[in-house]
C-alpha cells in the first residue's frame, strides 16, 4: 500500500474550500495589533494571543531590532553546546524572580517545553495525570514519555479525586493542567486541586501559555490564587503575552537542571534566536512598568463578556480575554465566522474533533490596545450576525 494514499483523505477540507467557508491559513498582508488587512481590507482582530499588545511596542521592537545588530539572526546551534548566550541566561533568570521560582529554563518553542518536560520526568513505570481539555502539546508530551496515562474531567475534581485513589502509590506521578484554558477561557481550580495534590504524593505542573500576563498580576494561574509556593512546575510560552517565540519551564533549581540534561527537544534543537530572547526580555520589562496594560484586558475581558450576554450569546465559563461564542453545530459555526469575517471581524472557529460535539465555537480573545470605538463595532457585527444566523 502507498502510505501518500491517505493524503487523498481531505475531501471535508475540499469542500470547505469550495464553499468559501475554509477558515485557516488566511494570508494575512500586514498584522498590526488590534487591526489586519486582507485583501486591502482592513478587520479588527479579535483572534490573537497577543493579549497585552505587546507585538508592536516600540520598547519591544527596539530590543530585537538591537538584538540582532549585537548577536545576529541566529545562534546555529543547540544550547547544549555552541548555542548558549549570555542573554538567554540573563531571559531565565529575569523569569524565576518575576514568577517567584528559583530557576527558569527557556526553550525554542512552548511546544517544546511540554513534550521535553514532560518526558524528561516522566518514564516508564511513572503515571501522567491529564485534565482532558489539555492542550495537544501536554498530551504529546504524555504520549511521548512512555509512562501510563491517566485523565479526568475537565476541572471536575471528584473525580480527578478518584483517579489518584485508584493509582499505586509506590509510581511516580506528575499531574499536568493548563492554568487557563485555552479554548473556552475558564481556569483550573489550583485550590482544590493542590490539597489532593500533596495527599496522594502527586508533583503538579501548570501550563500558563494563556495566564501569564493576564491573571495574578500577569504572573499566572498560581499566583491569582496565592499559591505559587505549592505549585511544583509553571510553564509558558512567550507567543502570548511576550509578543515573541518560545517559552520556558519554571521550578526548584535542581529539577530545572535536571530537565536542562535530560530535555530531548532542548538539547537536539537550534536554541532560541537572540531578537526573540530580547523580545521577551522587553516584554517583561514592559509588564514590570506598565501594570496598567494589565488591567486594561483584564477590564474588557469583563465587558466584552457581559455585552455578549446581554445581546443573548452563550459565553460559557469564561472569566477571561478568551471568550468563547458557543454555537453548538460544525456549519454554523463555519457560517457564522464567514460573515463575520466579512463584516470585518476576525475571530476563530473551533469544531469537532477540537471541541466535544456540542461545544463548537467561535474562540474570541481581546488585547490591552483594543479601543473602545473597536470594542463597540465588534458587538455591532456581532449583534447583526447573531440575528442573521439565527443565535440571539
Amino acid at each position: 500500500m502507498d502510505i501518500f494514499k491517505k493524503c487523498d483523505d481531505l475531501e471535508v477540507v475540499r469542500e470547505a474550500r469550495r464553499k468559501g467557508l475554509y477558515p485557516y491559513f488566511i494570508p494575512l498582508d500586514e498584522n498590526e495589533g488590534t487591526e489586519v488587512v486582507y485583501e486591502g481590507r482592513r478587520i479588527i482582530m479579535c483572534g490573537s494571543n497577543n493579549y497585552l499588545g505587546l507585538t508592536t511596542h516600540p520598547k519591544v521592537r527596539q530590543a530585537a531590532i538591537d538584538a540582532i545588530q549585537r548577536y545576529g539572526t541566529s545562534c546555529t546551534g543547540s544550547r547544549f553546546l555552541n548555542g548558549n548566550l549570555s542573554i538567554h541566561e540573563k531571559l531565565e533568570s529575569e523569569i524565576a524572580e518575576w514568577l517567584g521560582k528559583e530557576a527558569a529554563l527557556v526553550f525554542s518553542t512552548g511546544m517544546q517545553v511540554n513534550l521535553g518536560t514532560i518526558s524528561a520526568l516522566v518514564g516508564k513505570g511513572d503515571i501522567v495525570i491529564l485534565d482532558k481539555e489539555d492542550h495537544a502539546s501536554i498530551v504529546d508530551g504524555a504520549f511521548l514519555s512512555g509512562g501510563k496515562i491517566e485523565r479526568f474531567r475537565h476541572n471536575d475534581i471528584e473525580h480527578l479525586k478518584r483517579v489518584f485513589q485508584s493509582l499505586p502509590e509506590e509510581k511516580g506521578k506528575l499531574l499536568v493542567v493548563d492554568g487557563l484554558f485555552s479554548m473556552e477561557g475558564d481556569i483550573t481550580p489550583l485550590p482544590e486541586i493542590i490539597p489532593l495534590c500533596e495527599e496522594y504524593g502527586v508533583r503538579i505542573m501548570v501550563d500558563d501559555a494563556h495566564a501569564m500576563g493576564i491573571l495574578g498580576g500577569g504572573r499566572g494561574t498560581a499566583a491569582h490564587f496565592g499559591l505559587t509556593d505549592k505549585v511544583d512546575l509553571i510553564m509558558s510560552t512567550f507567543s502570548k503575552s511576550f509578543a515573541s517565540l518560545g517559552g520556558f519551564i519554571a521550578g526548584d533549581a535542581d529539577v530545572v537542571d535536571y530537565i536542562k540534561h535530560k530535555a530531548r527537544s532542548l538539547i537536539f534543537s537550534a536554541s532560541i534566536p537572540p531578537a526573540n530572547t530580547a523580545t521577551a526580555l522587553a516584554a517583561l520589562q514592559v509588564m514590570r512598568e506598565e501594570p496598567e496594560r494589565i488591567q486594561r484586558v483584564n477590564d474588557i475581558a469583563k465587558f466584552m463578556c457581559t455585552e455578549y450576554k446581554k445581546l443573548g450569546f452563550d459565553t460559557g465559563n469564561s472569566v477571561t480575554p478568551i471568550i468563547p461564542i458557543i454555537i453548538g453545530d460544525d456549519e454554523k459555526t463555519f457560517l457564522t465566522w464567514r460573515l463575520l469575517f466579512e463584516n470585518g471581524v476576525f475571530v476563530n472557529p473551533v469544531v469537532s474533533p477540537a471541541t466535544a460535539p456540542g461545544r463548537q465555537l467561535l474562540r474570541t480573545s481581546y488585547m490591552a490596545t483594543h479601543t473602545d470605538e473597536q470594542l463597540e463595532r465588534v458587538l455591532e457585527i456581532f449583534a447583526k450576525v447573531g440575528k442573521e444566523m439565527g443565535l440571539i
